[in-house]
């Protein structure tokens, strides 16, 4: 466990890599086959397959997903853990420990507090942030601290990159504003932060290759591989009841790919 969680510490280093969001552990042991060095799970993704909506799933489920995914791949796993299940300093620890225990190489914590449907203020988010990052420093588990304003229009790019500074300040290993795309938004973002940033990838955002030139650590994709997964099953599913055909076979893992992924 040290060893992987000390290699996602170095992919943070230098350069610019991916970190797919698997939903599942089938979905971890494909997408470590294809070659990503590192993997997130994603809030929505665990969310849709319970049948639940994102903000739903409970802290005894995810730490459960985590282990089972942790258990089924052989790259560092960062959770997507949302605000860490707790109000409190203690809670923040414990779940950051249970999280560490069940294999995580990094946790995330947000600034939106979907119950009372705010962003919370930069006072508390500093502090809930130095809470994780003081209990992630006993596992050696990198701390992604998340600014969430400007994904829910609750602040500007100016508080947006106070937010994140504040942030790193406070501990976090890598800084992370979901909904910042424009290329001259994530230059402020990267330039004022002097630390790895994330960006998460959506449509009209530069590429990846881009985001590189851009001074961007790592590059995430949130729910989106869920939301394809779960369409080419609509789309399939719509095409065997409309027409009876089964074309869908065509775009699906070969026998070998499915030995590959599952057959150890």
């Amino acid at each position: 466990m040290d060893a992987l969680r000390n290699r996602f510490r170095e992919l943070h280093s230098a350069g610019t890599f991916v970190i797919a969001n698997a939903f599942d552990v089938g979905s971890a042991r494909v997408l470590e086959g294809v070659g990503f060095p590192a993997l997130a799970t994603t809030s929505s993704g665990l969310a849709a397959t319970l049948g639940k909506l994102d903000q739903q799933v409970t802290r005894d489920e995810l730490v459960a997903h985590v282990a089972a995914v942790t258990a089924g791949a052989g790259v560092p796993v960062s959770v997507d853990s949302e605000r860490l299940f707790a109000e409190t300093a203690e809670g923040i620890a414990e779940t950051v420990d249970l999280l560490a225990e069940a294999g995580a190489s990094g946790v995330s914590i947000e600034d939106y507090d979907p119950v009372a449907g705010v962003v919370e203020s930069l006072a508390v988010g500093v502090e809930r942030v130095g809470a994780a990052v003081e209990a992630a420093r006993r596992h050696g588990v990198v701390v992604t601290a998340r600014a969430e304003n400007f994904l829910y229009g609750a602040g500007d790019l100016d508080d947006t990159i106070d937010r994140l500074v504040a942030y790193r300040d406070a501990g976090a290993d890598v800084l992370f504003a979901p909904g910042v795309k424009a290329v001259g938004d994530i230059e402020r973002v990267v330039a004022a932060v002097q630390a790895p940033v994330n960006v998460l990838a959506l449509p009209g955002a530069p590429s990846v290759p881009e985001l590189a030139k851009l001074g961007v650590r790592r590059v995430s994709v949130g729910g989106a591989l869920a939301w394809a997964a779960y369409g080419a099953v609509r789309d399939a599913a719509r095409e065997l009841l409309e027409t009876g055909t089964t074309g869908f076979r065509a775009h699906g893992l070969t026998p070998a790919e499915v030995k590959a992924a599952f057959g150890n």
